[in-house]
C-alpha cells in the first residue's frame, strides 16, 4: 500500500510552478521533464479547463469508497453498501481468492472473463531493498480476509503480480508470509504461468497473455 504523500516542508520556498511539479512527480511513472510539461500544458488551457479538472478531482474523492472485503475503489452510490459488486457476487467461485496489486490489474484480468474467484488489492508492491515491507501492503487486512473465506470455502490463493524484479521480491514476500497460515488451513498457494514474458507489468499485458498465465499458473 502506497502511503507517500508529498512533503510541503521540503518545497517550502519554491513558486507555485514548481510546486504543481513536484505534486506530478508523485504520480506513477511520471519524471521532472513530464511533470514540467503536465504544468505547462494546464498554463495554457482556459481557466474553465482548470477549474472543471479541480472539482472532478475533488468529487471523484467524495464519490468513490473502499470496498471492506476487497479493497478496490467502487462508487459509493452503489446500493450504499461498503462492498464492491463483486464481492457481493454470490455466483463467484468461493474457492479462489486472487492477491493483486493495485485496482487496473483487478480491471485487467477481470476484463478477460477468464476468472470467476474474488480478488484482494494489496495496495503496492514491496521494493527490493524496503526496510518496512508490512508497511507498503495490506497484509494484516489479508490474514483477516483469507480466514473469513476459509469458512466461505478458500481453497486457493492465487497471487498474481507484475513479473519483474519487485514483482518477483513481493512475490517472495507474500509466500514466505502466506505459508504458515496457508498450511494450517490447508490453501494451496499458486502464482501465475510464465505466459508472462520477464519484465511484464499485468496492467498493459493483453487479454489472450492473461488467459494463458491463468490457465498455466503453477
Amino acid at each position: 500500500m502506497d502511503t507517500s504523500c508529498l512533503n510541503f516542508g521540503r518545497i517550502k520556498g519554491m513558486d507555485n510552478v514548481q510546486k504543481l511539479t513536484e505534486l506530478f512527480k508523485e504520480f506513477p511513472g511520471i519524471g521532472p521533464r513530464q511533470a514540467k510539461r503536465f504544468v505547462y500544458f494546464l498554463l495554457t488551457r482556459n481557466t474553465g479547463f482548470s477549474s472543471d479538472l479541480s472539482k472532478l478531482i475533488a468529487e471523484v474523492r467524495r464519490e468513490i469508497n473502499v470496498c471492506d472485503s476487497c479493497f478496490r475503489f467502487f462508487p459509493q452510490n452503489v446500493a450504499h453498501s461498503k462492498s464492491c459488486t463483486v464481492c457481493r457476487d454470490a455466483s463467484r467461485e468461493a474457492n479462489t481468492l486472487m492477491l493483486v496489486s493495485h485496482d487496473v490489474d483487478f480491471e485487467n484480468i477481470e476484463k478477460t472473463h477468464s476468472y470467476s474467484g474474488y480478488y484482494f488489492i494489496l495496495g503496492g508492491s514491496i521494493p527490493i531493498l524496503e526496510k518496512n515491507p508490512e508497511k507498503r501492503i495490506r497484509q494484516n487486512e489479508l490474514f483477516e480476509i483469507i480466514k473469513k473465506r476459509k469458512i466461505l470455502g478458500l481453497s486457493e490463493i492465487i497471487v498474481a503480480l507484475n513479473y519483474n524484479p519487485e514483482g518477483e521480491h513481493t512475490l517472495s514476500y507474500l509466500q514466505s508470509l502466506l505459508r504458515p497460515l496457508a498450511e494450517s488451513l490447508g490453501i494451496k498457494i499458486s502464482t501465475l504461468g510464465r505466459g508472462l514474458s520477464t519484465g511484464t507489468e499485468l496492467e498493459y499485458s493483453d487479454t489472450d497473455t492473461i488467459k494463458n498465465a491463468l490457465k498455466n499458473r503453477q
